[in-house]
Parts: C-alpha cells; structure tokens; sequence
C-alpha cells in the first residue's frame, strides 16, 4: 500500500501514527498491518506499555521454537548477530527463510518492533550483569567523552547492554545530591516539570495559548498528565544535581502532597487501615502480573493519590514484609501478604 494509505489504515490501531517517520511507517504496514487486522477480527486489540509475564513467555516460546527450527545456536546468535560476523551470513539467510518477523510476534498484539526491542532486552547475557565497579564507572566516563551518545559502541566496549550503560551514564554524569531535596532543587523540579508539559501541550494545541493570550502562569492540564509518561531524562537535564529516578519519585511526592493538600494519608491509623486494604484489594484481584494490575483504581484505596504513589507503597510493603520477595511471582507475594501479614496488620490497628 501506498504511505497515505498505510498512515490511514494505521491510525485505527496506533492513533499517534501520523508522528511516526515515514520510514518506520512503512516498516509497520509490511510487518504489523495484516496481524492487527487478524487481531480485531478476534476481538483483541492492540497493546502498547509494560509487556505482561504472560507475553514475555509468548516471546520466550517463539523464540525457542524459532532456534529449533533453524538450528541457530543460542538467543544471543539470532537476536545479536553482529556479535558474530563469521555466521552473520547464515543467521541472516535462515532469519530471511523461515520468516523471522512473523515468527517472533506470533500470538503477542503489539508492533513488531516493540516485540524485537523486548525479546533482546530479555535474551541479552549483557543486561544482567549487577552492580558497576568504580573502574567501570571511570571507563564509562572515558568512552563517552570520545563516543559521545553512541550507547551500541560504548556498550560494546563495556560488555554490557546499551540501555545499562545509557542509564548508569545518567546516573553518574554529573555530582548527583543523594541527600533530602533542597528548596532550590524541588523549585527546578517544578518549573522543569512545566516546561515538557507546556509544550507537550503547544505540540498538541499550537494554537491554544498564542490565541488566548493566557499568562505564563495560566496553564490548565488534565491531572492524569502530571504523573504520566513524563520525558524524565530531559528532566533530570534541566534539574542537574539529580537523576532522572530521584526526579521521578519526588514529583510524584510533589503531586500527592498538592492533591492532597498536605494531609497524612499513610501515618498512624489510616495508614495500617491503607495497608490492610491495599492487600485485600489486590488478593480479590487475583492477577498473575504486576502488569495486569488496574493502579488507577486501588489510588482510593489510600485516598485520591496519583497511581505511582500507590505502587510505592506497595513496593514498600512487599520488600519490609515479604522475605525473599525477589524469589518469589507477584501472585506469591499477594497471598504471603494476605495470609501472613494481613492478619497482623488487623490486630495492630
């Protein structure tokens, strides 16, 4: 199909589609258009955010079941295949032969390009490689003052992921304050915060405030966009004495306590009795996956509260509470919760 047509029979299922390159656009109308056709006609539409545990062993069956195929050796080799330039011929060739694409995103509604993003996130060996030493933080320093942005080089030379060492850069790029947030710094916050959101807002409406001549000060927004996707890097670019999660989480502190307005919603009392329904909500939920969980809703749980202000608490809860929660699924920690704190949290209060 023509790129008009393909932006128009795009829209119906990724509705920012007209913001996308041209180039990527005719990607998606060869790899992704005739499978969310075949979606719809199951009634399933089409996903973006958080891959669910469920999806990730769709990935993880495909993948396997594509290895078994072809003969490749391992994930790695079909997923990372300028790592091995002696069999990037033949890896390439079988990819082409037993249709890779259509193989990989099998039974998963999301654009083909997410699912391959996902899948070597997943079977990257680089990705898992705990903490950074001090030498490699020296070195991460070097590389980037003679590479600059170029994440896939740097990554290379580091032996670890291009999203590990773009985000341990970010984290170390600058005297990072670890400390409680100075007024100045929350004020930086703030105003940062503003300007994405004004001109996400511009981008949206380029009309609105040039026609209406509203003050600076002037800027109504829906409350769901002051704790959504936020672009937390060029936040933290403008704050510049923290990174980009420290920012995240003190906004999402700023917001609760304007909504709020200034109560304790989590001491004392109300706080156990916040505990305590927290937990009952999420067992009654029975979901296997953080993923699946509808945070919107439980924010009345503990009061009118933006959605990451309840998934810190029960991060909180789950990592004082739960021993080795790493070890166990979400469905585990929820009933240990239930069974065993539950009862105690009721007796307190």
């Amino acid at each position: 199909v023509d790129l008009d047509t393909a932006k128009q029979e795009l829209e119906e299922f990724i509705p920012h589609v007209r913001n996308i390159a041209d180039e990527s656009i005719r990607k998606m109308a060869g790899r992704d258009l005739m499978r969310f056709k075949r979606f719809k006609k199951q009634g399933i539409a089409v996903k973006f955010g958080r891959f669910t545990q469920k999806e990730n062993n769709r990935i993880r069956k495909n993948v396997e079941e594509f290895l078994l195929i072809t003969g490749i050796d391992n994930a790695e080799k079909l997923l990372f295949t300028s790592r091995y330039p002696e069999d990037k011929e033949t890896i390439s060739r079988l990819k082409v032969e037993h249709l890779f694409c259509e193989k990989l995103s099998e039974g998963i509604p999301r654009p083909w390009r997410l699912i391959y993003y996902r899948a070597r996130k997943m079977f990257d060996p680089n990705n898992y490689k705990g903490r950074y030493t001090n030498e490699e933080k020296e070195k991460l320093k070097k590389y980037y003052a003679l590479h600059g942005n170029d994440w896939k080089k740097i990554s290379e030379m580091m032996s670890r992921s291009n999203i590990s060492v773009a985000k341990k850069y970010s984290e170390i790029k600058s005297a990072i304050n670890y400390g409680p947030w100075s007024k100045e710094e929350t004020q930086k916050l703030m105003h940062a915060v503003e300007e994405v959101l004004r001109k996400t807002m511009e981008k949206e409406d380029a009309n609105s405030l040039s026609s209406s001549g509203k003050s600076h000060r002037d800027l109504l927004i829906d409350r769901e966009k002051l704790y959504g996707k936020l672009p937390w890097t060029a936040i933290e670019a403008k704050v510049g004495t923290r990174y980009w999660r420290q920012c995240k989480q003190k906004w999402t502190s700023v917001v609760t306590k304007k909504i709020t307005k200034g109560r304790q919603l989590y001491r004392g009392t109300k706080g156990l009795q916040a505990k305590i329904d927290l937990i009952k909500r999420l067992y009654e939920m029975n979901v296997e996956d953080p993923n699946e969980v509808n945070w919107e809703e439980l924010s009345d749980t503990i009061g009118d509260v933006p959605k990451a202000y309840v998934q810190a608490r029960f991060y909180k809860l789950k990592v004082s509470c739960v021993p080795f929660w790493q070890r166990r699924t979400f469905s585990e920690i929820i009933d240990y919760l239930f069974e065993k704190k539950l009862p105690e949290l009721e007796e307190e209060l």
